[in-house]
């Protein structure tokens, strides 16, 4: 007869190693969870993290910063659900342990920018082809009532069986598998308990790694018909989605890797949206976030010329008022400082010799896609 032992792994996000101890929060303890920490060092060190996770009695969802000024209606709906486990057989990033991107960092110190051969763009093709899938089954269960957590599970399910790792889980501490961010969240929107309301719309940032190499694409859906009827949101989201067209169909060898701010700058003027500066695209590939920069807006001083090879990500995020950006107190949760809707796309893309391929294209039967403006 054969017994299995439990594999336990320290629930500090910036810790993540395997454990014997027997250290549990009590907390959790109570409310049927098993969640362990190696000592009393990565528990205190990591409460204030940790404990979002942790029902209130009486209610189903609370806001976790009832004293923060929200600029819009959007806001958190706490308890997050428990981290979600990724199998022992699939290869993970340098950060899924402890949340630091050690190679990232040493090459942020180079400046280099990554020309792919032959092999490694076989590779690329074949993780954003998955990414593809996978964003294209999260944008399917888009609809009123469904939480973004329930999203999340979606993406993390269907990264697995595809034998991958969600890029976005525990980089730098993220806490989820995808960002999900809705109305007046620009981007890295955090997973809860809050459920989609026909007239939403939400942007699903899905990255999948595999091969050793990342994928990173994101789209922006209407949630329901009431959004499809608002002719501000409509304009928003087309504008965006137009933007990203326009200044992929400027890429090819030679051409400067500022030129695309310009090009997304001038559409979204001609349709009186403003460009988010705070956030960029950026190079891809084996590592999830490198050089070059891409700034999104005009006048910009990124650095490097589209050359045959080279991987990046270009994801404008365009708003209906003021392009500039608040931080809610989650540290990651970005939002439009005025409360006014804000829509991004994003596409994985490699330079070739004559122009461009769109790694992370969408295919005949991918759900969203443009609507004709009102």
């Amino acid at each position: 007869m054969s017994t299995t032992t439990e594999v336990r792994y320290c629930a500090a996000p910036d810790c993540g190693k395997v454990t014997t101890s027997n250290l549990k929060c009590p907390i959790c303890l109570k409310n049927g969870l098993h969640e362990y920490f190696c000592n009393s060092t990565c528990f205190r060190g990591s409460f204030s993290k940790h404990k979002a996770i942790h029902p209130k009695e009486g209610v189903e969802s609370y806001n976790p910063f009832p004293e923060y000024s929200y600029t819009g209606n959007v806001k958190p709906s706490y308890p997050l659900s428990i981290k979600r486990e990724v199998p022992n057989d699939i290869i993970k990033p340098d950060y899924a342990i402890d949340g630091t991107p050690i190679s990232e960092l040493k090459n942020d110190r180079t400046n280099k920018i990554k020309v792919l051969n032959d092999d490694e763009i076989s590779k690329m093709r074949e993780v954003c082809k998955l990414g593809r899938e996978i964003i294209d089954l999260a944008g399917e269960a888009v609809k009123p009532g469904i939480t973004t957590d329930e999203i999340d599970k979606i993406v993390h399910n269907a990264t697995i069986e595809r034998g991958g790792y969600p890029s976005p889980l525990n980089y730098f501490n993220y806490p989820k598998s995808v960002c999900t961010s809705v109305n007046e969240v620009i981007c890295h929107g955090i997973p809860d308990k809050r459920k989609l309301q026909d007239g939403d719309i939400i942007n699903i940032d899905v990255s999948f790694y595999k091969f050793g190499f990342h994928a990173d694409l994101n789209e922006t859906y209407y949630v329901g018909e009431k959004a499809k009827l608002n002719p501000d949101l409509v304009r928003l989201v087309e504008t965006t989605r137009e933007s990203l067209d326009l200044a992929i169909a400027a890429i090819k060898p030679g051409v400067p890797i500022r030129e695309f701010g310009n090009i997304i700058q001038k559409h979204a003027d001609e349709n009186n949206v403003s460009v988010v500066r705070t956030y960029c695209g950026h190079g891809v590939g084996s590592l999830f976030h490198s050089q070059p920069e891409v700034p999104h807006y005009a006048k910009n001083k990124a650095i490097g010329i589209c050359k045959p090879g080279i991987c990046f990500t270009i994801e404008p995020m365009l708003n209906l008022g003021t392009y500039r950006d608040v931080m809610w107190p989650d540290g990651w949760t970005s939002t439009t400082a005025d409360g006014k809707a804000s829509a991004q796309f994003e596409h994985t893309l490699l330079v070739t010799e004559d122009g461009v391929e769109v790694l992370t294209a969408r295919t005949a039967t991918s759900p969203g896609g443009a609507i004709p403006r009102i």
